[in-house]
């Protein structure tokens, strides 16, 4: 008897006259939106200017689909080179398959020219957005819902997932959605960013590392329930490889950066004054003003004094003159 589960949406796609709304590409781009927001915040009280963080997004943003796209397709190509497939099919993002690797390195590449024309430290930079990433990639996975894609094996949870399509292989039936236990991850991982930046005041590119271990985790043990189609090397999934590989680099990474740039930078945006400085040189300011009638008294007193001094000297000079 079936008792609870999670439906699929029926279809989606909706069509505005002839402009099509998809699912999948409204939660990226809000995904997009929310990342750039809370990035924009976290750049502010880190003493950047606001807009900075957009300014960037627009080299990252379209990297990072590209390159999204382009390890899909790499790691998949099947799905578009072989007998009876349609290349063009490569091309088309919205019908789903963005290889979250892949848009992160690419997307990183877009990112650093970006601040390099402005010249913006790139860790900095990367520390800012971290949390606002995995929020994206947490939003960003219910584009996998809408598509009846990337769920796990077969089960009976009462939050299981029923798919009804039966397009490109797929079983109609109920199945872990590990589109969901994704989402639920990455949410947790933005707050673990946030709340460890603060606790440890992380920098120089160690908040985004650690955005990127604690994803990696998650994702190891979430590829490792899939049920799609993927190439295995030695009994595990590619992407359980990747997830290990990039694991490993960023906790390097963590663990080396510590070690030769401790504390947080100063300084993340090329004349913008950061809060510290700010309060550093009103400090300044207030004693300058306090101090300066201490100094004005003392100017006077010495006025004072001379005036009385070439007053005893006329007397003198005119007692001589009388006598």
């Amino acid at each position: 008897m079936e008792l609870a589960y999670i439906p699929s949406p029926s279809r989606g796609v909706l069509y505005l006259g002839p402009i099509p709304l998809r699912g999948y590409a409204f939660c990226i781009i809000i995904g997009v939106f929310v990342a750039v927001w809370l990035g924009n915040k976290r750049w502010i009280a880190r003493g950047g200017r606001a807009g900075t963080v957009a300014d960037i997004a627009v080299w990252a943003v379209p990297f990072g689909l590209v390159g999204g796209r382009l390890y899909h397709v790499i790691t998949d190509y099947e799905l578009y080179f072989s007998e009876g497939r349609d290349w063009v099919d490569a091309f088309k993002v919205w019908e789903g398959g963005l290889g979250i690797w892949g848009a992160i390195a690419l997307g990183g590449l877009g990112a650093w020219i970006g601040a390099r024309r402005r010249g913006i430290p790139m860790p900095a930079y990367a520390d800012a957005v971290a949390p606002g990433i995995a929020f994206a990639q947490a939003i960003g996975r219910w584009g996998n819902w809408f598509n009846q894609e990337l769920y796990g094996r077969e089960t009976d949870v009462p939050w299981a997932v029923h798919i009804t399509s039966a397009a490109d292989g797929r079983v109609p039936g109920y199945y872990h959605p590990t589109f969901l236990y994704e989402s639920l991850w990455c949410v947790g991982v933005g707050f673990l960013v946030i709340w460890a930046d603060r606790r440890f005041k992380l920098g120089h590119g160690r908040a985004f590392a650690l955005y990127v271990a604690a994803y990696c985790v998650g994702r190891f043990w979430i590829e490792y329930m899939r049920v799609d189609e993927a190439h295995h090397i030695l009994g595990l999934r590619l992407n359980n490889w990747t997830a290990l590989l990039v694991l490993l680099l960023a906790v390097t990474y963590i663990w080396v950066s510590a070690r030769k740039r401790p504390g947080r930078e100063t300084e993340v945006e090329p004349g913008v004054t950061t809060p510290g400085e700010e309060a550093a040189e009103a400090q300044d300011a207030g004693d300058v003003r306090k101090d300066a009638p201490e100094a004005s008294d003392e100017t006077e007193a010495s006025d004072v004094k001379d005036e009385t001094e070439a007053s005893d000297v006329r007397d003198e000079a005119e007692s001589a003159r009388k006598g």
